[in-house]
């Protein structure tokens, strides 16, 4: 005997299939969950990459400052010279010394552009980060007080390039 439906339909044919459409939500849902993982990788995945392209930017302008830093250094040792050169020109040839000092000015313009700062010393407290004693001598300032800079020392970024080297009261 074959039993019927409301809708007049063999009940075997109905369950055939309503069998096929729990698969289906099965599916469905399994799908809805891949999606989800996929989508969440993909996610996480463009995350890693742009973390990724800040950290390239980042070791790209370190690079640069490096590079910046071993060329300033160099430079030091010339920016001394030109110094003293004004000095000792000042003394025998006015005009040739006020035309070394446009040279130094300019020279000194473009580096501090790039970061390049003195570091300041006389009358001021010593701060072993940014100064160097090479000598002491008795004085009535407070110890530890900057008498003399030797040497001049320099910042490039906020960066110690070379420590000022002192004469301080002891």
């Amino acid at each position: 005997m074959v039993s019927l439906t409301k809708e007049g339909k063999k009940a075997e044919d109905v369950k055939e299939k309503s069998i096929p459409k729990k698969k289906l939500r099965e599916k469905l849902v399994q799908q809805e969950r891949e999606y989800n993982e996929l989508r969440e990788h993909m996610t996480r995945l463009q995350a890693d990459f742009e973390n990724y392209q800040k950290h390239v930017a980042r070791d790209q302008q370190n690079i640069i400052k490096t590079a910046n830093k071993d060329l300033v250094k160099d430079l030091l040792d010339t920016i001394d010279s030109l110094e003293s050169a004004i000095t000792s020109l000042k003394e025998k040839d006015g005009e040739a010394a006020k035309g070394l000092e446009l040279i130094y000015g300019n020279l000194m313009k473009t580096l501090q552009k790039h970061g390049l700062r003195k570091i300041k010393a006389v009358g001021e407290k010593l701060d072993p980060y940014y100064h160097e004693v090479v000598m002491q001598e008795p004085s009535k300032k407070e110890e530890g007080t900057i008498l003399e800079e030797l040497q001049k020392g320099y910042t490039l970024n906020m960066n110690v390039i070379r420590h000022s080297k002192v004469k301080t009261a002891r």
